[in-house]
């Protein structure tokens, strides 16, 4: 039976929500393999002079743990 690990992480775009969303897929995928889902926790903005200037979230990453390393 596969063992799943849940870590959280904080991910920003200057583009686009989807963008912080896809900067923490890619990110997260250098350093841990066997990713299985991302689960948006919450997500906010950085305003200035009433513009969008960041969009960000926290983002919970769901994976695998190789058999390997049990």
């Amino acid at each position: 039976m596969p063992i799943v690990k849940v870590i959280e992480i904080i991910a920003s775009s200057e583009k686009s929500l989807e963008d912080a969303i896809r900067n923490a897929v890619t990110e997260v995928s250098k350093t841990i393999h066997n990713v299985d889902s991302v689960y948006v926790k919450d997500i906010k903005v950085h305003v200035k002079d009433g513009q969008i200037t960041t969009f960000g979230c926290i983002c919970k990453v769901s994976f695998r743990i190789d058999e390997a390393h049990r």
